[in-house]
Formats: structure tokens, C-alpha cells, sequence
């Protein structure tokens, strides 16, 4: 019999960024995220009949054409999962997937990717034992973890955290929660992200590589910490609707996962001068109109322009008119807070 499941899974914007690892893919402090609805990855997993015994047997396709570059992630992440599911050895793999983003591109989607494919895995697993799986969006969120970290957050819609923190009930470095909505101000959940997409090539250091790069790092221990307190602060700002609070976190949190790059060893550079161009004409315009606009970046080029939906008039004027010059053929991507993940 031929089993098959096919999920839609959204990226995600940290606020409060994850940067450094400990054990295997745990979060060397806590992070805090909004799901996106636009940016997001299709992914179907079918079982086939397999060649091999012993080892774990896939097929990647990847927007319509075969990708055996993806094949050493996806069998790394099937070794990393081998104790929550015991199928995939018995089957071959055949994996079709593709994005509504470019790949590789800071806009994380090896968090749409990977989560995608550890909830299509979850399906697959209650189809052929017949009955559902125990916390199925928990599993989900362990199992994404384990292929990229980020994508744990992507199980879920609206405010998501992930790691341990005393002033997240239920928290864990195992998986993500989603925020309780009733302790956030309605505002945020209709907030857009206008992602600039200064540069749509494959970013020059992979995040993996990155996190790596911390572990030796002069300022981790201090990082650590500041990522904690922003972790309360955040919250606050969040309960309280405190727009000011939350553009000074987000802001400075984006900046820093920067400032770490550029101080590791060896340091590297991800923004570009569109990067720091649109940075500036953001906060030019946000002192001259008294609106909310915010900056935040992933470990990439691109810039995410968060804001509240009854701002969004005057601020679709200012991207058009002055930041779309600093995009790549002028383009960017529209999305507001999504719901999370959707089976197909």
C-alpha cells in the first residue's frame, strides 16, 4: 500500500534571536518568534519500496527537479530522529518539495523546510500504526528541532518561544510553545512583515556554520545573558502593547546577532550596503512621522519591516517610493502573521 502526506509550513521572524547551540540541537539561550503566513514550504513524503537493508533511503525533488544536494541534510536529520521513528527504515523516502521564497536566502527556510518534513513524517508514522499520535504538534516540534533548530517555532502560528525561561510557563529547550494569545496585546497578531529582498542568492555563511562559531566566541557568555533579559522584556512589551519597548528589543536583538557574526573567529559579514541603506532611511522615517516601523534581520542580507496593520498605508507609500530601490529588481514579499502549518 502506498502511504503519502503532504503539509504546508510557514517560516518564521525571530525577535529574540537563537544563536548558539549546545548538545544536539538544543538552544544555547531562548528565542522568541512570529510565524509568517506568506513564506512558506510545500512538502510531500511518499514511501516506496527500498534497495538497501540497513541504511535510510531517500529522493529529493526540489521545485520540480531532482536535488541529491539536499540528500545529505534530510539523512543526517533521519539519524538524528531514529528514536521517534522507526518507519523510515523500512521504506524509501521520496521527498517533493519547494518554497513560495528563495532558498538559502536569510528568510529561513530551513525552518519552513524542516518542519514541514518532520509533520509530513508524524502523519505518515499515524497512517501506518493505525492511530493518532500522542501531542502530535509537541512531536512535530521535537522532530523539526532536530533538523533545524528555528524550525521547531514553525509548528506553530502567531508568537512562538523556544528554551527554557522562567517567565514562560511550559517553556522548553526540547520544544516550542505558542504563546497563550490572552496574555498578548490583540495589535501584534495583525502586524505585517514587508520582507526587502536586498539580495536573493545563497548567503555567503550558513547559519550552521555560524552557530558553530559561537562556541569560542569573547561575547557569548554576555550574549547569553542579554538574550534572557530581552526574553522578559519582550513579554512585556507584548502584554502591554508597548510598541516602543518592543521596537527597542527586536531592533537591538537583530543587531547584535549581526555584531556576532562580525566579531566571531573567523568574523564574517552578512548585511550589505542596501542592508544598512534601508536601516537608515527605516529610522529617518520612523522620527519623522512619529509611525511604528521595525527592523529585524536573520543571519542574512534581507530585511524584515514589521508594523501594525493601521499603519500599513503610509508605510506601503514609504517602501515603494524609498526602499524598493535598495531590493533586488526592486522586489520584496508581503506577509502578515500566519496561523502556522496546514496538512494538505
Amino acid at each position: 500500500m502506498s502511504n503519502s502526506a503532504t503539509w504546508e509550513s510557514p517560516s518564521n521572524i525571530a525577535l529574540v534571536k537563537y544563536w548558539g547551540k549546545k548538545g544536539i540541537q538544543l538552544p544555547a539561550n531562548p528565542s522568541i518568534s512570529f510565524t509568517l503566513n506568506e513564506a512558506k514550504t510545500r512538502t510531500k513524503v511518499s514511501l516506496a519500496k527500498k534497495q538497501s537493508k540497513d541504511d535510510y533511503e531517500v529522493s529529493v525533488i526540489f521545485e520540480g527537479v531532482e536535488a541529491p544536494a539536499f540528500e545529505g541534510k534530510i539523512l543526517q536529520f533521519l539519524n538524528r530522529t531514529h528514536q521517534l521513528f522507526t518507519f523510515p527504515k523500512a521504506h524509501k523516502l521520496i521527498i517533493e518539495t519547494s518554497n513560495t521564497f528563495p532558498h538559502s536566502s536569510g528568510i529561513a527556510s530551513s525552518a519552513s523546510g524542516m518542519s514541514a518534513l518532520a509533520l509530513c513524517l508524524c502523519s505518515l508514522e499515524e497512517q501506518i500504526e493505525g492511530n493518532k499520535t500522542l501531542q502530535f504538534m509537541r512531536k512535530a516540534s521535537i522532530a523539526a528541532r532536530l533538523g533545524s533548530g528555528s524550525a521547531c517555532r514553525s509548528v506553530y502560528g502567531g508568537l512562538v518561544s523556544w528554551g527554557a525561561h522562567k517567565d514562560y510557563p511550559g517553556s522548553s529547550d526540547d520544544f516550542a510553545t505558542a504563546l497563550d494569545s490572552n496574555q498578548v496585546y490583540k495589535e501584534f497578531y495583525d502586524f505585517y512583515d514587508v520582507i526587502l529582498l536586498v539580495d536573493k542568492g545563497e548567503k555567503q555563511v550558513s547559519s550552521t556554520l555560524g552557530h558553530s562559531l559561537l562556541d569560542k566566541h569573547p561575547f557569548a557568555k554576555a550574549r547569553f545573558s542579554e538574550a534572557d533579559k530581552n526574553m522578559a522584556l519582550i513579554k512585556d512589551a507584548l502584554k502591554t502593547g508597548n510598541l516602543n519597548l518592543f521596537t527597542k528589543v527586536v531592533e537591538a536583538e537583530a543587531l547584535m546577532l549581526h555584531a556576532l557574526m562580525m566579531t566571531s573567529d573567523p568574523y564574517f559579514m552578512l548585511m550589505l550596503p542596501n542592508t544598512l541603506a534601508i536601516i537608515q532611511k527605516v529610522w529617518d522615517f520612523r522620527k519623522q512621522t512619529s509611525l511604528h516601523p521595525v527592523i529585524t534581520l536573520d543571519a542574512g542580507a534581507n530585511v524584515h519591516l514589521l508594523f501594525p496593520a493601521q499603519e500599513n498605508e503610509a508605510i506601503f507609500d514609504f517602501v515603494n517610493s524609498e526602499l524598493l530601490i535598495h531590493c533586488a529588481e526592486k522586489q520584496y514579499i508581503c506577509s502578515t502573521i500566519g496561523k502556522g502549518p496546514v496538512q494538505l
